[in-house]
């Protein structure tokens, strides 16, 4: 059993977002005006619920959307940003090279790609979901110990973590854990193996990758 709690955060819309396009391992897509406001929002169900200057660590993607949401959550709880540690290990599921495209030209290139649940299809030349869990799985090793922390992150890779912090059932076609798809905003509340969601984000991706 993991020790401590783990609030997991979805970052907020970006510029790539609210275009339609695959971000990849573009390291710095600005979030736009909606995506600030769904960091605020965040902020805002975090300091109601642990309220200022809360003994948290701090953990992100190195992304630069990822950063500048937790920017904005910290500014809530007074907590310093610059104490953040971040881990490449919290990334996005590598896309290859549909890194940069639309979802339209994803489409026309491979056909559908997103399922149903807002689960993306791997690209052919990209990461797979149980090479990004093995990832995660050592992040998880590595920053368990008492204490609290809040971890900023992405669309489907904060849906694996979750999976394997709360014993998740294995997708059948992915083959890992997988935790129901969130807005673009939204943060999670894992302790003892199970799962609360403390805000339900507003952003347009349902679930998928971001």
């Amino acid at each position: 059993m993991r020790a401590g709690r783990d609030i997991i955060a979805r970052h907020g819309e970006t510029v790539f977002n609210a275009a339609g396009r695959f971000q990849g391992e573009v390291p710095h897509t600005p979030l736009t005006r909606a995506g600030f406001a769904q960091a605020d929002a965040i902020g805002r169900a975090l300091r109601d619920l642990l309220g200022p200057r809360p003994a948290l660590t701090l953990w992100a993607s190195p992304t630069g959307r990822a950063l500048q949401t937790l920017a904005v959550v910290v500014e809530h709880l007074e907590l310093d940003w610059h104490a953040v540690r971040t881990d490449p290990r919290l990334g996005e599921l590598d896309f290859g090279s549909w890194g940069g495209l639309t979802y339209a030209e994803i489409v026309a290139k491979a056909g559908p790609i997103v399922r149903a649940d807002g689960l993306v299809r791997p690209c052919p030349d990209g990461e797979t979901y149980p090479a990004m869990a093995t990832r995660l799985a050592g992040w998880i090793a590595d920053s368990d110990g008492p204490g609290d922390r809040l971890v900023v992150m992405h669309g489907l890779s904060s849906r694996v973590l979750r999976g394997l912090l709360t014993d998740a059932a294995i997708d059948a076609d992915l083959d890992v854990p997988v935790a129901p798809g969130l807005p673009q905003g939204s943060a999670v509340l894992v302790e003892h193996g199970g799962e609360q969601v403390v805000h339900r984000g507003t952003g347009a991706h349902r679930g998928g990758a971001a």
